[in-house]
């Protein structure tokens, strides 16, 4: 009998091989994006000092009312750019992108064109 995927497990594991290569520092934190069934939040993360920088997922109170009505990939799209501003704020210019194990498509794309819009480079 053929056993069942289970695709979370699978995504923990990828963002684990990622996440051995990938590290954020005082100079360019890691933005994180973490991505559920109905919503996506986004962290830019010191590793060293084990400090979150900067937030924004689609339940903040400010975003909530951005968003009423939009599709995912748009309220990605705000996530992304108000991180970025939130960020860019707190003088970060560059970033190292952790996808989380996702695939760069779709709410993952949307949100990290957004946080490059707004400002951040990576």
């Amino acid at each position: 009998m053929l056993k069942k995927v289970n695709r979370n497990k699978k995504r923990e594991e990828r963002h684990t091989k990622q996440r051995n290569k990938i590290n954020g520092t005082p100079k360019s934190p890691r933005l994180n994006v973490f991505r559920s069934s109905k919503h996506i939040y986004a962290q830019v993360i010191d590793d060293i000092n084990g400090v979150t920088l900067a937030s924004a997922s689609t339940i903040d109170k400010e975003i909530v009312d951005q968003i009423t009505g939009m599709k995912k990939v748009d309220a990605a799209k705000v996530v992304g750019m108000t991180v970025g501003k939130r960020a860019v704020e707190k003088g970060i210019e560059t970033v190292v992108f952790d996808r989380g194990g996702y695939l760069y498509h779709g709410r993952v794309k949307s949100l990290a064109d957004g946080a490059r819009e707004s400002g951040l480079k990576f």
